[in-house]
Protein backbone atom coordinates (compact mmCIF):
# COMPACT_ATOMS: atom_id res chain seq x y z
CA UNK A 1 0.00 0.00 0.00
CA UNK A 2 1.35 3.43 -0.92
CA UNK A 3 1.95 6.13 1.69
CA UNK A 4 -0.96 8.14 0.32
CA UNK A 5 -3.33 5.17 0.49
CA UNK A 6 -2.21 4.40 4.06
CA UNK A 7 -2.82 8.01 5.05
CA UNK A 8 -6.28 7.92 3.50
CA UNK A 9 -7.09 4.70 5.39
CA UNK A 10 -5.95 6.17 8.72
CA UNK A 11 -7.93 9.33 8.04
CA UNK A 12 -11.10 7.33 7.32
CA UNK A 13 -10.68 5.32 10.53
CA UNK A 14 -10.20 8.52 12.60
CA UNK A 15 -13.23 10.16 11.05
CA UNK A 16 -15.36 7.07 11.71
CA UNK A 17 -14.39 7.17 15.39
CA UNK A 18 -14.98 10.91 15.54
CA UNK A 19 -18.39 10.59 13.88
CA UNK A 20 -19.44 7.99 16.44
CA UNK A 21 -18.47 10.32 19.29
CA UNK A 22 -20.18 13.35 17.73
CA UNK A 23 -23.35 11.35 16.97
CA UNK A 24 -23.45 10.18 20.59
CA UNK A 25 -23.15 13.74 21.91
CA UNK A 26 -25.89 14.95 19.54
CA UNK A 27 -28.17 12.12 20.67
CA UNK A 28 -27.61 13.07 24.32
CA UNK A 29 -28.28 16.80 23.77
CA UNK A 30 -32.07 16.82 23.83
CA UNK A 31 -32.84 19.88 25.99
CA UNK A 32 -34.33 22.91 24.22
CA UNK A 33 -34.79 26.35 25.75
CA UNK A 34 -33.85 29.96 25.16
CA UNK A 35 -30.13 30.54 25.55
CA UNK A 36 -28.25 33.46 27.06
CA UNK A 37 -25.10 34.13 25.04
CA UNK A 38 -22.37 36.59 25.96
CA UNK A 39 -19.85 37.98 23.47
CA UNK A 40 -17.01 39.75 25.25
CA UNK A 41 -13.27 40.40 25.03
CA UNK A 42 -11.04 43.08 23.53
CA UNK A 43 -11.08 41.72 19.98
CA UNK A 44 -13.24 42.76 17.05
CA UNK A 45 -16.39 40.86 16.17
CA UNK A 46 -18.67 40.87 19.21
CA UNK A 47 -21.49 42.94 17.74
CA UNK A 48 -20.79 41.61 14.24
CA UNK A 49 -21.38 38.07 15.49
CA UNK A 50 -24.60 39.09 17.23
CA UNK A 51 -25.93 40.72 14.07
CA UNK A 52 -25.01 37.61 12.13
CA UNK A 53 -27.34 35.79 14.52
CA UNK A 54 -30.05 38.35 13.73
CA UNK A 55 -29.77 37.42 10.04
CA UNK A 56 -29.82 33.73 10.96
CA UNK A 57 -32.92 34.15 13.12
CA UNK A 58 -34.72 36.05 10.36
CA UNK A 59 -33.86 33.23 7.97
CA UNK A 60 -35.79 30.90 10.29
CA UNK A 61 -38.81 33.20 10.38
CA UNK A 62 -38.15 34.51 13.89
CA UNK A 63 -38.86 38.02 15.11
CA UNK A 64 -35.94 39.90 16.63
CA UNK A 65 -35.50 42.76 19.07
CA UNK A 66 -32.35 44.90 19.17
CA UNK A 67 -31.38 47.42 21.83
CA UNK A 68 -28.10 49.26 21.41
CA UNK A 69 -26.64 50.64 24.61
CA UNK A 70 -23.84 53.27 24.44
CA UNK A 71 -23.87 53.38 20.62
CA UNK A 72 -26.02 55.97 18.92
CA UNK A 73 -23.94 58.97 17.90
CA UNK A 74 -23.58 57.64 14.35
CA UNK A 75 -25.62 55.32 12.17
CA UNK A 76 -24.22 51.87 11.39
CA UNK A 77 -24.58 49.56 8.43
CA UNK A 78 -26.39 47.03 10.64
CA UNK A 79 -29.00 49.60 11.62
CA UNK A 80 -29.54 50.75 8.05
CA UNK A 81 -29.93 47.18 6.84
CA UNK A 82 -32.16 45.72 9.54
CA UNK A 83 -34.48 48.73 9.57
CA UNK A 84 -35.56 47.49 6.15
CA UNK A 85 -37.52 44.79 8.00
CA UNK A 86 -39.73 46.72 10.44
CA UNK A 87 -42.24 43.86 10.75
CA UNK A 88 -39.54 41.40 11.80
CA UNK A 89 -36.95 43.55 13.62
CA UNK A 90 -37.73 45.94 16.46
CA UNK A 91 -34.59 48.11 16.40
CA UNK A 92 -33.77 50.62 19.16
CA UNK A 93 -30.64 52.80 19.25
CA UNK A 94 -30.59 54.13 22.81
CA UNK A 95 -27.08 55.47 23.47
CA UNK A 96 -25.39 58.76 22.64
CA UNK A 97 -21.87 57.56 21.97
CA UNK A 98 -18.89 56.05 23.69
CA UNK A 99 -18.21 57.05 27.28
CA UNK A 100 -15.09 59.02 26.37
CA UNK A 101 -17.22 61.10 24.00
CA UNK A 102 -20.22 61.73 26.24
CA UNK A 103 -18.18 62.51 29.37
CA UNK A 104 -21.39 62.75 31.40
CA UNK A 105 -21.83 59.75 33.69
CA UNK A 106 -25.28 60.68 34.99
CA UNK A 107 -26.62 61.23 31.48
CA UNK A 108 -25.12 57.89 30.43
CA UNK A 109 -26.88 56.24 33.38
CA UNK A 110 -30.20 57.83 32.42
CA UNK A 111 -29.83 56.63 28.83
CA UNK A 112 -28.93 53.10 29.98
CA UNK A 113 -31.95 52.96 32.31
CA UNK A 114 -34.22 54.11 29.47
CA UNK A 115 -32.65 51.51 27.18
CA UNK A 116 -33.23 48.79 29.74
CA UNK A 117 -36.92 49.73 29.96
CA UNK A 118 -37.17 49.05 26.22
CA UNK A 119 -35.16 45.85 26.58
CA UNK A 120 -37.52 44.65 29.30
CA UNK A 121 -40.49 45.11 26.97
CA UNK A 122 -38.77 42.95 24.37
CA UNK A 123 -37.85 40.35 27.00
CA UNK A 124 -41.54 40.14 27.97
CA UNK A 125 -42.74 39.59 24.39
CA UNK A 126 -43.23 35.89 23.57
CA UNK A 127 -43.44 36.76 19.86
CA UNK A 128 -39.76 37.73 19.79
CA UNK A 129 -37.39 34.81 19.42
CA UNK A 130 -34.07 36.67 19.74
CA UNK A 131 -33.11 39.78 21.70
CA UNK A 132 -29.75 41.45 21.05
CA UNK A 133 -28.48 43.66 23.88
CA UNK A 134 -25.61 45.35 22.09
CA UNK A 135 -22.94 46.84 24.40
CA UNK A 136 -24.92 45.86 27.49
CA UNK A 137 -21.67 44.61 29.00
CA UNK A 138 -20.23 48.13 28.91
CA UNK A 139 -23.27 49.55 30.72
CA UNK A 140 -22.90 46.87 33.39
CA UNK A 141 -19.15 47.32 33.64
CA UNK A 142 -19.55 51.04 34.40
CA UNK A 143 -22.36 50.42 36.89
CA UNK A 144 -25.03 52.17 34.82
CA UNK A 145 -27.42 49.27 35.45
CA UNK A 146 -27.94 46.83 38.30
CA UNK A 147 -26.64 43.38 37.37
CA UNK A 148 -29.21 41.79 39.70
CA UNK A 149 -32.08 43.57 37.92
CA UNK A 150 -30.72 42.69 34.48
CA UNK A 151 -30.30 39.01 35.37
CA UNK A 152 -33.76 38.85 36.94
CA UNK A 153 -35.41 40.35 33.86
CA UNK A 154 -33.47 38.07 31.52
CA UNK A 155 -34.32 35.09 33.69
CA UNK A 156 -38.01 35.90 33.50
CA UNK A 157 -38.18 35.95 29.70
CA UNK A 158 -40.29 33.51 27.63
CA UNK A 159 -38.97 29.94 27.72
CA UNK A 160 -37.74 29.75 24.10
CA UNK A 161 -36.45 33.31 23.72
CA UNK A 162 -32.70 33.68 23.09
CA UNK A 163 -30.67 36.66 24.35
CA UNK A 164 -27.26 37.88 23.19
CA UNK A 165 -25.30 40.43 25.23
CA UNK A 166 -22.21 42.04 23.71
CA UNK A 167 -19.42 44.32 24.84
CA UNK A 168 -16.05 44.32 26.55
CA UNK A 169 -15.71 43.59 30.24
CA UNK A 170 -18.69 41.33 30.82
CA UNK A 171 -19.10 41.06 34.61
CA UNK A 172 -18.49 37.65 36.26
CA UNK A 173 -22.14 37.34 37.30
CA UNK A 174 -23.34 37.64 33.71
CA UNK A 175 -20.75 35.14 32.53
CA UNK A 176 -21.81 32.70 35.23
CA UNK A 177 -25.48 33.03 34.26
CA UNK A 178 -24.82 32.60 30.53
CA UNK A 179 -25.19 29.34 28.63
CA UNK A 180 -22.54 30.21 26.03
CA UNK A 181 -19.71 32.71 26.43
CA UNK A 182 -17.30 33.69 23.68
CA UNK A 183 -14.28 35.86 24.36
CA UNK A 184 -12.98 37.64 21.28
CA UNK A 185 -9.20 38.06 21.39
CA UNK A 186 -7.22 40.62 19.43
CA UNK A 187 -4.04 39.60 17.65
CA UNK A 188 -3.89 42.57 15.27
CA UNK A 189 -6.08 45.56 14.48
CA UNK A 190 -5.65 48.00 11.59
CA UNK A 191 -6.48 50.98 13.81
CA UNK A 192 -3.27 50.43 15.76
CA UNK A 193 -1.40 50.91 12.49
CA UNK A 194 -3.07 54.27 11.93
CA UNK A 195 -5.91 53.07 9.68
CA UNK A 196 -9.23 54.81 10.30
CA UNK A 197 -12.48 52.90 10.81
CA UNK A 198 -13.69 51.55 7.48
CA UNK A 199 -17.31 51.63 6.32
CA UNK A 200 -18.71 48.12 5.98
CA UNK A 201 -16.02 46.66 8.24
CA UNK A 202 -16.07 48.70 11.45
CA UNK A 203 -19.50 50.31 11.23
Amino acid sequence: MSESAERDTRHKARMERKKALVDEKIAQAQDEYGLLLVHTGNGKGKSSSAFGMVARALGHGMKVGVVQFIKGAASTGEERFFRRFPEEVSYHVMGEGYTWDTQDRQRDIDKAVAAWAVAKQLLNDPEIGLVVLDELNIALKHGYLSLETVLADIGGRPLLQHVVATGRGAPPGLIEAADTVTEMGMLKHAFKSGVKAQKGVEF
